[in-house]
């Protein structure tokens, strides 16, 4: 395995550290709580001469993105970070970014969206954006945010896709928390990363290329079928990415990660941060000899139907917990549930598990271990009586 350095980091330091290493052309940016910590330290790395990224200090997000696009669009390799209103603010600029096939790197720093006006953690920004076009990847912790911004380079980068990346991580809760990370070698980094060799450039003027142009109904259905196709072809990349970076560093990355799953009869679904939570009950639950198993997405966009689907074929309820709510959506439910029910139904061969979701943790709410304990339950019982009882569920809420 390569040479690494073990620092006590948060999560937003694990990512700055990242981006120094892959020492980008541009980075434009623009400061929100909980991301501004990403920037700020990048910032000094700019300042010191430790990299030679031209920082661009702009005056909005919705500007930020515009330089990322202008600067990816001239053959650089860009980066930038955001959060919550932030992203939003970028929302016409984050379209253009995928349809145009930059292959923009950005770590956002999960937070809610006002109003009431909230600065902590729920996934209602990203996953507001889930259709844009970006592919997105969740760390739960800061070792993984910094090990899936280098990976991230190297997804968006691949020849057969040019496509934008974001990089998620829960606000505070690990951009914030300090925790024990391996940092690679810059050496081993660096070659990781390799040279990014952009196939088209406005800069090159002698194979001239159009970029943004007026597309009338004559173009614009196929443009969008071709990007259809880009994502279509991720998921095999994303993994033989996961891989190489496996033997490299130990920490083998794919879709997602299961725990307890070869003979779990029922099983919890959940991004980012709480699986660790989730994970803690599950395992106390096993040595009680509660067959129950745990599943930690890594890749929401594209979306891994089929893969999902296969893990779960042998289980009899299946609890999703969704940091985010769909308004509107069926009862109310979260993205996450949504788009696995999806799967369950298209590919499950109508003999998947009976799925409930679970709404925990908006604005930062703190997730217990007793309320995963009573999500395990309440699985035992739907498992064992074949009734799901209401779809969509509550915790930690005051009703």
């Amino acid at each position: 395995m390569a040479k690494s350095i073990v620092k006590a980091l948060d999560g937003a330091q694990a990512v700055s550290n990242a981006m120094r290493q892959i020492n980008p052309d541009v980075v434009a940016a623009y400061p929100i709580t909980p991301q501004t910590a990403v920037v700020q330290n990048f910032s000094q790395y700019v300042a010191d001469g430790i990299v030679d990224t031209e920082f661009v200090t702009v005056e909005s997000e919705h500007a930020a993105m515009s330089a990322c696009i202008g600067a990816a669009a001239a053959g650089g390799r860009v980066m930038t970070a955001t959060a919550s209103a932030g992203l939003a603010l970028m929302w016409e600029v984050v379209y253009v970014a995928a349809s145009m096939r930059l292959p923009i790197v950005m770590s956002v720093v999960n937070r809610a969206l006002s109003a009431p006006l909230n600065i902590h953690c729920d996934h209602s920004d990203s996953m507001g954006a889930r259709d844009a076009g970006w592919i997105q990847l969740y760390a739960e912790t800061a070792q993984e945010a910094y090990d899936n911004t280098l990976q991230a380079v190297r997804i968006a980068e691949h020849p057969d896709l040019l496509l934008p990346v974001m990089s998620m991580q829960d606000g505070f809760i690990t951009g914030h928390g300090v925790e024990r990370v391996e940092i690679l070698d810059d050496a081993e980094a660096k070659k990781f990363i390799g040279t990014y060799q952009p196939k088209h450039s406005l800069l090159d003027v002698d194979h001239p290329a159009t970029y943004g142009a007026w597309d009338f109904y004559d173009f614009y259905f196929e443009h969008k079928r071709q990007q259809t196709d880009a994502m279509s072809k991720a998921m095999p990349i994303i993994v033989q990415v996961g891989e190489e970076y496996g033997k490299l560093t130990g920490r083998k990355y794919g879709i997602f990660d299961p725990y307890e799953m070869d003979d779990a009869e029922v099983a919890i679904v959940v991004l980012s941060s709480t699986a660790g939570t989730a994970r803690t009950v599950v395992k106390a639950l096993r040595k009680k000899g509660v067959k129950i198993g745990l599943i930690k997405p890594r890749v929401f966009r594209p979306f891994p139907a089929r893969e999902l689907t296969e893990a779960l074929k042998d289980v009899k309820a299946v609890a999703v917990l969704d940091r985010s709510v769909s308004f509107g959506a069926m009862d109310g439910a979260g993205p996450l549930f949504l788009e696995l029910c999806a799967a369950l139904y298209s590919y499950g061969n109508g003999r998947g598990p009976l799925a409930v979701d679970y709404i925990f943790g908006l604005g930062g709410r703190d997730v217990i271990p007793a309320y995963i304990e009573q999500v395990a339950q309440d699985l035992l019982r739907i498992a064992e009586t074949g009734e799901r009882g209401d779809l969509v569920r509550y915790l930690g809420l005051r009703e």
